[in-house]
């Protein structure tokens, strides 16, 4: 099986914003809001998650599983977009409009991963 190219777009995305976690950590841990216990390990959870879910996208077997994997973190990290959009320390530099912007992209990021988790079969 072959998987089409936006497909390994799309691996390829998850991959690299995973190793940026521990690349640059201490943005990251900005994003996440104050409420959530212990940043640090939230951030080694999530680029670790974003490494793996990336690779397993690459595996015919897997790719299904890793889709609704990705969807599930989509949905886990939304509380750190939206903090961004609250908190100026958090917004990373970021204007206003692009922080809002982000907001609905997590929406069109769900849809892309969604069209790979077989459920539209």
């Amino acid at each position: 099986m072959t998987f089409p190219w936006h497909l390994y777009v799309m691996a390829l995305g998850y991959i690299l914003a995973g190793m940026n976690h521990f690349r640059k950590p201490r943005l990251y841990m900005r994003m996440i809001p104050e409420f959530f216990p212990n940043p640090k390990l939230l951030n080694i959870i999530s680029g670790a998650l974003e490494i793996i879910l990336g690779i397993l996208l690459c595996i015919p077997a897997a790719s299904p599983y890793a889709a609704v994997g990705i969807i599930a973190l989509l949905i886990a990290i939304f509380p750190a977009n939206l903090f961004m959009y609250m908190n100026e320390k958090a917004a990373l530099g970021m204007p206003k409009w692009a922080l809002l912007l982000r907001l609905p992209l997590q929406i069109v990021l769900i849809i892309w991963a969604y069209q790979y988790s077989n459920f539209i079969k």
